[in-house]
Formats: structure tokens, C-alpha cells, sequence
């Protein structure tokens, strides 16, 4: 079976780079974009089974980006996990929640709740792909 690939965009180098170590040590293929432009170009370009987007990003929000997305009916499929700083203190920081239908947790996480998201959100995806 192949990789999953995930698409995490953000404007934090360091962490993007983290964060995609322990993805691919999950074995997961990783792409990666530093802003929002870059990050739409990409989705469109290799259509990813996931991706983990920042809200505040330059160029474009990561809401700007899922806007365009969730128009596009090649990429409209595609789930997001937010990840944002913009929430902390709001939520409870192991469950996250939704912001228009898409997954979000605050920064800072622990990567395996991270993980255990993705499982959840790839799985839901296969399950409406099947259904």
C-alpha cells in the first residue's frame, strides 16, 4: 500500500522541518510549503491525502487557502488539520476542535495527539471514499 502523503504548511521552518521528521519517521511521505501561495500551488499540484496548515500565515491565511480549496472540486475532498497558536487558552489542547469543518489543535501540541488526528481523519476520509 502507499504512503500517505501529507502537505504541512507553514511559515515556521523549524517547526515545519520537526514536524515532518516525525511524520515520515510514522511513515508518512511529507511535502512541505513556507506560505500560503506555495502551499495552494502544491495541494494542486500533488493533491495529498492531508494537510496541516497554519491560520497565520504571509501571502495568504491558512483560512485563505481552505477557502480556495474547498472550492476546487479536484481538491475539495482534501481534509485539513489547523494548526494555530490563535486558539490556545480557548480549547482543550488534546481534542482541538473544528473551525469550519476542519480539525484544528493549538500550538503547542504534543506530536501524538498530532498523530492519532491524522489516523482519525485519513481513516474518516477512506470511509467516505469507500462509502
Amino acid at each position: 500500500m502507499a504512503k500517505k502523503r501529507i502537505l504541512v504548511v507553514d511559515d515556521e521552518i523549524e517547526f515545519v522541518k520537526a514536524i515532518q521528521i516525525r511524520l515520515e519517521q510514522a511513515d508518512y511521505e511529507v511535502l512541505t510549503a513556507y506560505d500560503g501561495e506555495k502551499g495552494l500551488e502544491k495541494a494542486k499540484q500533488c493533491k495529498p491525502d492531508l494537510i496541516i496548515l497554519d491560520i497565520l500565515m504571509p501571502k495568504m491565511t491558512g483560512g485563505d487557502v481552505a477557502a480556495v480549496l474547498k472550492m476546487d472540486k479536484e481538491l475539495s475532498h482534501i481534509p485539513i488539520i489547523f494548526l494555530t497558536c490563535l486558539a490556545d487558552g480557548v480549547v482543550d489542547k488534546q481534542g482541538g476542535g473544528t473551525i469550519a469543518g476542519a480539525r484544528f489543535m493549538a500550538k503547542p501540541f504534543e506530536v501524538e495527539d498530532l498523530l492519532l488526528a491524522i489516523d482519525e481523519v485519513i481513516r474518516a476520509k477512506q470511509s467516505r471514499e469507500q462509502a
